[in-house]
């Protein structure tokens, strides 16, 4: 099952997590004096919601409170980004001591105000090389500037999901590895139904579930920001390469408003009613979970799954893809941080614990142990995602002050590009580029 913070809009999250880390600052460093050898109740606040997921939590901490007995856990789950932020600021005994959250475009707030206790101190504490835990990608996005104050609880890659019906039909043997590729097969799919599509090879536009920006971007590695954390976008070819791609995509396929007037007739997207479900589509770029989502929803079709295309200058790179995932921390405000310390250290670093909870909501694992356990189920269509997870030329978005802002701010002009009312890319990420300088400046 996928984690339901995704039917969140991403600005309403990053809007909300963003008054939650000025609200809460507080002491960053490890001055915890409790002991964690007493008798002591923990509040652990979460978002998942779906009962798979409160299952799998459950059984998690049962295997905690177990191995730790003097610890309880008091767990609260469907937790969204809002209700933390008033908890936190409210403060007391119900507060949240343990936090996991499913924004990680907000780490860089989190950390640059220390709303969040910095790990590192407990880390060192407990032998814990990171390094060698987690992979170096998801490091890369729960610290910023050397506060490690979230450590990754499971991990999202992305890919893509087609119909291998669809593409024998086509006369397609294997999915495409190269953007050129990508938009041949994608046109051979399409069949065109007057002003709508009896099949769309792919829903290229950005509103389409989980085809973002930055996620797309992914493809063409790119270099948000230069080595003096200034904006790298008008600099770095990446991102008009992309936007210009995609923008390209849209028009073969049929053009902006033709591709948003047949979108607006799909399903949600965690139901049955999922267009990729219902044969609308052939293509789908998702996360791990699509594949066994499709089958719980029977789906008539054979299903596989692959990495997405590359730019075909960087064909050798093909196998990389956008990494993301859920976040873990301690309210810095909280007076337990020792024992809390304990139940995030065995949820994020535990290779049983974290196995069990990746086999449990079919997401990949988020430490290097992990990933190569015997004990982690692997179908074919999961492990490709588990190699994307592997790929060191895999990446994702760096953690800033402003928090997810400066992401919502290159959202917008693509946005604005794809439907046409931006004409002059490089004039446009140019503008965007300094207004994510601007942004930066004003929450440091």
């Amino acid at each position: 099952m996928p984690r339901t913070r995704r039917m969140t809009a991403a600005a309403t999250a990053v809007a909300a997590l963003s008054v939650l880390a000025t609200a809460c600052t507080g002491q960053g460093g490890s001055t915890a004096s409790d002991d964690p050898d007493k008798e002591v109740t923990l509040n652990f606040w979460h978002g998942w919601s779906a009962p798979s997921e409160i299952k799998a939590i459950e059984e998690n901490i049962a295997r905690f409170e177990k191995a730790h007995p003097n610890i309880k856990v008091k767990v609260t789950g469907n937790m969204t980004d809002d209700k933390i932020n008033q908890a936190l600021r409210a403060g007391g005994d119900k507060a949240p001591d343990v936090v996991s959250s499913f924004t990680t475009d907000s780490v860089g707030k989190f950390c640059n105000t220390g709303a969040f206790t910095d790990l590192n101190p407990f880390l060192r504490k407990a032998g814990i090389d990171k390094a060698k835990v987690f992979p170096k990608t998801l490091l890369d996005y729960t610290q910023f500037n050397g506060n490690q104050c979230t450590l990754p609880l499971l991990n999202d890659a992305y890919g893509l999901v087609y119909n291998k019906d669809a593409f024998k039909a086509a006369g397609i043997t294997e999915p495409p590895r190269t953007w050129s590729q990508f938009v041949e097969v994608a046109q051979k799919l399409t069949k065109p139904n007057g002003d709508s599509y009896d099949q769309l090879g792919i829903m290229p536009t950005y509103h389409g579930y989980e085809t973002t920006p930055v996620r797309l971007a992914a493809q063409w590695s790119p270099k948000y920001f230069d080595a003096d954390g200034k904006s790298n976008l008008a600099k770095d070819p990446a991102f008009a390469s992309m936007l210009t791609a995609q923008k390209d995509l849209v028009a073969k396929l049929g053009g902006y408003e033709k591709l948003e007037k047949f979108r607006n007739t799909f399903g949600d997207e965690w139901s049955a009613e999922h267009p990729f479900h219902k044969g609308q589509v052939a293509m789908q770029i998702d996360g791990e979970w699509r594949a066994s989502m499709a089958k719980e929803a029977g789906v008539a079709f054979e299903i596989g799954t692959a990495p997405l295309p590359v730019p075909d200058d960087q064909a050798d790179d093909y196998g990389k893809g956008y990494l993301s995932g859920t976040i873990m921390g301690i309210a810095a405000g909280g007076k337990k941080q020792n024992a809390s310390w304990e139940l995030v250290k065995y949820m994020t670093t535990d290779t049983e614990a974290v196995v069990a909870f990746a086999n449990a909501i079919h997401n990949v694992p988020s430490t290097l142990a992990a990933l190569e356990s015997p004990n982690l189920q692997v179908t074919p269509e999961f492990k490709t995602f588990l190699d994307i997870a592997r790929n060191a030329k895999s990446n994702t978005t760096p953690a800033q002050a402003d928090g997810g802002t400066y992401q919502l701010t290159f959202q917008d002009l693509a946005y604005a590009v794809e439907k046409g009312d931006v004409a002059d890319i490089a004039a446009g990420l140019d503008k965007t580029g300094r207004q994510i300088d601007t942004d930066i400046a004003k929450a440091k």
